[in-house]
């Protein structure tokens, strides 16, 4: 019966009849006790940004309004909404949805944007998909104006900007851009799980990840501190020495194309051990720049649009359903959808190595940040980040300690003011997907800026 009244008075707020509202869902049986719409939002002129929209189980009118962005960049926040912390996932072959029982719009309502244009369902009109980091910004910044316009009741709830992996530089990006603009958002943080935040930290602490998890013996780690180092100084993520730069090559394909999921250490790959010099490259190319690694181009492998050792088949089964794509307002002229887009990935620019500045200057205005990892990460490795947050140089507030789930261990935090930085223990890049109930703590948590 709560419920009931519960959707009458977010209703009558919000007008019933939106023409995005998504009344039922292919392969959906159970009631559900939130509202969801999906439809586009509208960026730069002939932009068409793709957004699933759902309520808090909770309070929706009051409780916080949090944006998630997956990354790649070129990769769909609807693997986020299907498989991570939406409400509703995939099962196995794609014929039905059932209820995560971990998601976060248990305490949050939650916008899932496709971004950018040529992700997933979103599309421009020309088709026309060479972008960079600021056009990005910008487009999620208009898109939200837009979000806000259709949805002018959720001005005033607390909003934070929230995603994994490239969206390391997607959410700094955005909330300054919210931070510092004129529309009415009323921005209280951000969070960013397994992020690119730097790329010199990054790449300089994967050697130290790989050879202190195992993955490589004395044998190469001797011959890199000979080749790489120099007074007890190591470079390795721009070294100029060639003998240096072969060594860094062996580490390259050892953690990136012998067969290891780079994204969970310790999971299986799905289909089995997997090595293609073309997909290598693609998924490698936001790591370890400076060496200009190469490979032999093989055009079937390239069009292959899924990450290395990552099952997303059930997800695209179902969301390339007809029935499906009515339900979710898709037009039938856009692009069938896939987890990530080749096309994006390959015409994106990147224009910043680091979010250092985005970071200072988001802090500077009193806004929290979360950065999170879980810690068998090689993608984006607990390492690197960890070294990003201290590189900051914000005064710690609490030293580094342990956190507990369901009285077990569920990783280490520590924290700098309203910047805390926490790894969450045995899981790789997708922490949702992989620890969906620590997960969920952890969010609790940060929204509520309660003690983890």
């Amino acid at each position: 019966m709560w419920w009931c009244l519960l959707l009458l008075c977010v209703s009558s707020a919000l007008g019933y009849f939106s023409p995005d509202e998504v009344l039922s869902l292919p392969g959906l049986s159970t009631k559900l006790n939130f509202r969801q719409w999906s439809g586009y939002l509208q960026a730069s002129p002939g932009v068409h940004l793709h957004y699933w929209f759902v309520t808090s189980q909770q309070n929706p009118l009051k409780d916080p309004l949090v944006l998630w962005l997956n990354g790649g960049p070129g990769c769909s926040s609807l693997d986020g909404f299907l498989a991570e912390n939406g409400p509703l996932h995939v099962n196995n072959d794609g014929s039905t949805l059932y209820i995560n029982k971990y998601s976060w719009n248990k305490v949050a309502n939650v916008l899932y944007l496709e971004s950018p244009a040529g992700v997933g369902f979103s599309y421009s009109d020309g088709q026309v998909y060479t972008t960079d980091d600021d056009e990005v910004a910008k487009n999620n910044y208009l898109a939200l104006q837009d979000f806000f316009s259709k949805f002018p009741n959720f001005t005033r709830n607390d909003f934070y900007v929230t995603g994994e992996s490239y969206g390391g530089v997607y959410v700094p990006t955005l909330s300054l851009k919210i931070a510092n603009g004129e529309a009415k958002i009323n921005l209280k943080g951000f969070a960013v799980g397994n992020g690119l935040s730097s790329t010199y930290f990054n790449d300089q602490s994967l050697v130290y990840f790989g050879y202190y998890h195992g993955l490589f013996g004395d044998t190469l780690w001797s011959t890199l501190n000979t080749r790489c180092c120099k007074d007890g100084s190591c470079n390795f993520f721009n070294n100029t020495d060639y003998n240096c730069q072969e060594s860094i090559k062996e580490v390259v394909i050892i953690i990136y194309d012998s067969g290891l999921n780079m994204y969970s250490l310790y999971m299986d790959c799905a289909g089995g051990i997997q090595r293609s010099d073309a997909r290598f490259l693609r998924d490698f190319k936001n790591l370890f720049q400076f060496y200009n690694l190469e490979a032999v181009e093989n055009t079937v492998e390239s069009r292959t649009l899924v990450p290395p050792c990552i099952n997303g088949t059930a997800q695209n089964i179902w969301l390339n359903r007809a029935d499906v794509r009515k339900a979710l307002h898709i037009p039938e002229f856009v692009q069938p959808w896939e987890l990530c887009s080749e096309v994006v990935s390959e015409n994106y620019h990147r224009l910043y190595s680091s979010m250092r500045d985005f970071y200072l200057q988001l802090l500077s205005k009193g806004l929290r940040a979360l950065v999170y990892n879980g810690d068998t990460d090689m993608a984006c490795n607990f390492l690197g980040n960890n070294w990003f947050v201290q590189s900051l140089n914000q005064k710690k507030t609490i030293d580094y300690q342990s956190w507990t789930y369901n009285k077990q261990i569920a990783g280490f935090y520590e924290q700098y003011g309203n910047l805390t930085y926490l790894t969450v223990k045995g899981a790789g890049h997708m922490v949702p997907q992989w620890a969906p109930a620590q997960a969920l703590q952890m969010f609790e948590s940060f929204l509520s800026n309660s003690p983890y």
